[in-house]
């Protein structure tokens, strides 16, 4: 088992930047990719960043390209997700969940998931 604990959003001006985090405790050692999801009100949850646990590589959905970094302190069993000019359409709860197999991940497949932290943009 695998539990994910996130922190770190709040309310944040559009322009603005939040810095979520996601700690992993359990059986993180056979973790492929950890990624960030995020569901607005009304809408489906949508794929918004991954990294690769082992090798570092990561991927992000076209809307948060050049806005949001993803990144991970394997010492720390640590996920995080920088954004930057944060526009009102990221108000979303963010939330963070690992694959522990690249067949999983690549069928956008998680085994665990945080609880959620939510971020909310004013205009």
């Amino acid at each position: 088992q695998v539990q994910l604990v996130e922190s770190g959003g709040g309310v944040v001006q559009a322009g603005g930047s939040l810095r979520l985090s996601c700690v992993a405790s359990g059986r993180t050692f056979n973790t492929y990719a950890m990624s960030w999801l995020r569901q607005a009100p009304g809408k489906e949850r949508e794929f918004v960043a991954a990294v690769l646990w082992t090798d570092r590589r990561t991927y992000y959905a076209d809307s948060v390209k050049g806005r949001f970094t993803i990144s991970r302190d394997n010492a720390k069993n640590t996920v995080y997700l920088q954004m930057n000019s944060l526009k009102p359409e990221d108000t979303a709860v963010y939330t963070c969940a690992a694959s522990t197999t690249f067949s999983t991940w690549s069928l956008g497949h998680y085994d665990y998931w945080g609880q959620g932290t939510q971020v909310t943009v004013s205009s």
